[in-house]
């Protein structure tokens, strides 16, 4: 067994090298050629699926180009044909969460493909490898060396926080608790209804300009307009935001600050009236029956820089800055020298992962601030919980966009907030969600369909 489950969480670091050695193993006589063979099948299945689903949480940032293409095309059989096609996997498996219909149909296409890769790879392994490997080299060693080889130049400064850790890695310990409430209130759907005035509860696929509509009579919505796909983006007064109209975690958001910078639309696109001030997100609760809203939680969203010396260019200064250079990937840096003293801006959009650093500003609550945002909120008579993101200038209060049920506290992001801090608050999210959702079905809600659900992206 302890074989077994070293395999297979070694496919995890990596697949190939995973079958390589189940494959020497086989050949030194450590394990069967079935053994070898079902062990990495199991975590290349299970890998599978995590990048599936990783998929589905990101939405359609990865449901285009190439891999877009040949599911479209060949649905499925994309699946298969992506596995023994180089540098086609990760893109594909990731665009079928993104777009697909059924988690059930991709598994087996996902097993089937496995089933073709694994047994091959691990029967050449044992076939060739059997000179290689000396009888008896413990699973230990095989499995320690696969893993240094693999994390050879891994940078570790980047995890330690965990601000930068993947989605799914956060989200670990978040889905347990939401299973244990689940079981609690006998459903899991019940948190969709926490925002009954949006569809599923605002958990994906709900439509921005939607909600900016539903909010406007609040007077505290920048002017907006919506492009159907195909449609030309006219110039206004520069600069202005473009973002599309279904979108998570700021993909595609942008602000356009000149006529050569205007996109192609190739998708519904909100463009809405550039707001200047800071940037915070508001998290705001209000239960069921209360008269009176609150703000648990502030983030202010800073927008951070480096300072140019006359000498390095900016792509050199991202490098050198201690925090920058860890997710240098998300930061256009360009070649060009930067002056002596010049700032240059690394980025203008609030989003955690598009590069802006996320403060714990609890000391912004005031009791304006707090009546402000309860009476834009009730703007929306059946919105309860969720995240405004606003731009305050002046003293006035503007909405970009209000997110619902998946939408965090986001000042958990602040490097200053422990992990344990950071669970609690997520914790504590999902079960005033569940909380809402119990009070709506008790007065017979209906639940969202699965089927319906299914199609969100």
């Amino acid at each position: 067994m302890p074989i077994f489950v070293g395999l297979a969480l070694a496919t995890l670091i990596s697949e190939d090298l995973a079958c390589i050695a189940a494959g020497a193993m086989v050949a030194a006589g450590t394990i069967s050629f079935f053994e070898g063979t079902m062990a990495c099948l199991t975590g290349i299945v299970a890998g599978d699926m995590l990048l599936f689903y990783a998929g589905r949480a990101a939405g359609r940032r990865f449901a285009k180009g190439r891999s877009f293409e040949w599911i479209e095309k060949y649905g499925g059989l994309a699946v298969v044909l992506s596995r023994f096609t180089p540098g086609m996997r990760l893109p594909t498996y990731l665009a079928a969460g993104a777009m697909a219909q059924s988690a059930a149909r991709f598994a087996m296409w996902f097993f089937v493909a496995a089933a073709i890769w694994t047994p091959l790879l691990v029967g050449a392994s044992a076939r060739f490898g059997a000179q290689a490997l000396p009888r008896g080299v413990p699973v230990w060693m095989l499995l320690g060396g696969l893993a240094a080889w693999r994390l050879r130049k891994f940078d570790w400064r980047k995890y330690r926080h965990w601000e930068f850790w993947p989605v799914w890695a956060v989200y670990a310990p978040v889905v347990p608790w939401i299973a244990l409430l689940a079981i609690r209130y006998r459903s899991l759907r019940l948190p969709l209804l926490a925002n009954p005035s949006i569809f599923a509860g605002g958990l994906c696929g709900e439509s921005k300009s939607e909600i900016l509509n539903a909010l406007a009579p609040s007077g505290a919505v920048p002017a907006f307009r919506v492009i159907e796909a195909g449609e030309i983006i006219e110039a206004g007064k520069f600069p202005f935001v473009v973002k599309p109209d279904v979108g998570e975690r700021g993909r595609g958001v942008r602000i356009v600050h000149k006529e050569d910078e205007i996109p192609v639309v190739e998708e519904r696109t909100i463009v809405q009236e550039y707001v200047e001030g800071i940037e915070l997100g508001i998290y705001y609760v209000r239960m069921p029956g209360e008269a009176r809203g609150r703000i648990e939680s502030i983030t202010h969203k800073q927008f951070p820089t480096v300072t140019g010396d006359g000498v390095h260019s900016v792509a050199e200064l991202i490098a050198r800055d201690r925090r920058a250079s860890l997710i240098a990937s998300v930061y256009s840096g360009s070649e060009r020298v930067a002056a002596l003293g010049e700032t240059v801006p690394l980025v203008e959009i609030g989003s955690h992962c598009r590069g802006s650093v996320f403060v714990d500003a609890r000391e912004r609550l005031t009791p304006y601030l707090e009546a402000e945002i309860d009476r834009i909120a009730q703007t929306m008579p059946e919105f309860h919980l969720g995240r405004f993101d606003v731009r305050i200038a002046g003293g006035a209060v503007k909405v970009l966009e209000l997110n619902g049920l998946t939408a965090e506290p986001a000042h958990i992001y602040d490097p200053r907030v422990s992990l344990l801090d950071a669970y609690k608050a997520l914790w504590r999210h999902w079960s005033i969600a569940f909380r809402i959702g119990a009070f709506y079905r008790w007065r017979e809600r209906p639940l969202p369909a699965w089927r319906r659900l299914a199609s969100l992206h």
